[in-house]
């Protein structure tokens, strides 16, 4: 029997507050199979998605302006503190991990976001310039690689799981990104540009698998897939029929879904078994197999935690392992 690749059930990534420990405490205890590295943005610039993901940059930095992250010339305050919080939480998670050996899961920034999210100096988007794209997402890809190392070696018996928050793709695709001025929008770009940068991204994690990541619309599934995604996480609620056809083939073609069916901010939970009753209907509508599953998804959040408070954060984790639970007992 071969190890598995995925949990039942994860989180997105970022939680509320501001203390390493106990989110690395909370991600740990509820989720036994499949941990992740949490992200606690509340704690300012640095911990934020695209300042965290650009402390990870190779040869390139980036500093706070007004208007956001912007690329610089130097390693300077902004780089150290994204750095220096990043350390923190690996720290927690050592802590937290010993003799763990399951999957684990770790979070950054996709190449396409992060060029839609970072400003070149004159104020635009990096989506602006190909080839500060291109630079982009080579220094990503080298700053991935030694993350990942860096994860391996304080866990040593995990297997690392790679996931790429892409929420700006469908937009990026599209045309639909904004300039700076905001009056125009950034060019569409080619399909297969877009496939290929992110399967270089995707292969620096040569040794595991890779989720891409977007709570947005219209994720696009197929593009994802002949990327190199072995999974694909996205918000369950915003499916809609025109996405059957893409759906199956992903499961038939051995894609796992992380499916977001726990509301990402605070409000009331239904019961487990209601809470995937959407995954259910879904599979009879393309005639799976029910036994595929618990085989084939995993419950999520529907996005990150970060605006929620802490006690519903810790309560939709607990219902996320519940939900799943429910979906491996009753399938049907």
């Amino acid at each position: 029997m071969t190890e598995a690749r995925f949990g039942p059930a994860t989180g997105i990534g970022s939680m509320p507050g501001g203390d390493a420990r106990e989110a690395a405490r909370t991600v740990t205890g509820t989720f036994e199979d499949f941990p992740f590295l949490p992200e606690l943005p509340a704690r300012g610039p640095g911990a934020d998605m695209i300042g965290r993901t650009a402390g990870l940059l190779v040869d390139l930095y980036a500093r706070v302006e007004p208007s956001g992250w912007r690329i610089g010339d130097r390693p300077g305050r902004d780089t150290r503190r994204a750095r220096s919080w990043l350390g923190e939480d690996l720290d927690a998670l050592e802590e937290f991990t010993q003799d763990y050996e399951g999957p684990l899961k770790v979070q950054a920034v996709g190449p396409w976001t992060l060029a839609a999210g970072l400003e070149l100096r004159n104020g635009e988007a990096a989506l602006s310039d190909q080839g500060a794209c291109r630079d982009l997402a080579a220094s990503l890809a080298e700053g991935l690689r030694l993350h990942l190392e860096d994860v391996q070696r304080r866990v040593p018996a995990a297997r690392l799981v790679l996931q790429l928050d892409e929420p700006s793709l469908t937009a990026v695709l599209r045309g639909q990104v904004r300039t700076a001025s905001g009056y125009r929008t950034h060019r569409a770009f080619d399909r297969q540009l877009v496939e290929a940068t992110l399967r270089d991204v995707i292969g620096v994690h040569a040794g595991g698998p890779a989720v891409v990541h977007s709570c947005a619309p219209d994720v696009p599934f197929a593009l994802l897939r002949r990327a190199g995604a072995a999974a694909i996480s996205f918000d369950f609620s915003l499916l809609t029929e025109r996405d059957d056809e893409t759906i199956g083939e992903a499961v038939e073609g051995g894609t796992r879904l992380f499916a977001g069916v726990v509301p990402g901010t605070d409000g009331r939970l239904s019961d487990p078994a209601g809470s995937v009753m959407g995954v259910r209907t879904l599979w009879r509508r393309l005639g799976l197999q029910p036994g595929l599953l618990a085989e084939a998804v995993t419950v999520t959040p529907s996005c990150g935690l970060a605006g929620a408070s802490p006690d519903y954060a810790r309560r939709a984790l607990a219902h996320c392992v519940r939900a799943a639970r429910s979906l491996a007992d009753n399938p049907e």
